[in-house]
């Protein structure tokens, strides 16, 4: 059999691979939603109980003054005073103001077994 004189056509890389257009900087801007409305500057209001009970748990989340399971809030800031840690004097205001109420008496890990 006789060479074709032409050689073989080599195909191009191009039609190899799929071409994939380049995006604009103009079409994403065009597409993209507009931005999340801004907070609103006022937060919501807490009760005079969520406050108190929102810094008790700050107190009990600082290691400064000890671990917190197994002890009352109370027993807990004695122990601290009692080290010379210098727990917040208003966490013992308020533990003394609301003794029998369990959500002020109780740490945070109350729930959890030890």
């Amino acid at each position: 059999m006789p060479v074709s004189a032409m050689p073989a056509k080599r195909g191009l890389i191009t039609d190899t691979y799929k071409v994939v257009k380049k995006v604009r900087k103009e079409d994403t801007q065009r597409k993209r939603s507009p931005p999340p409305p801004e907070p609103e500057s006022e937060s919501p209001q807490l009760s005079e109980r969520e406050r108190d009970l929102l810094e008790l748990k700050n107190f009990d989340l600082d290691w400064r003054f000890g671990p917190c399971t197994g002890i009352s809030r109370l027993q807990r800031w004695e122990r601290a005073l009692l080290h010379g840690l210098d727990p917040p004097q208003e966490i013992r205001e308020l533990l003394l103001n609301r003794e029998n109420d369990p959500d002020y008496s109780h740490c945070l890990w109350r729930d959890y077994p030890l």
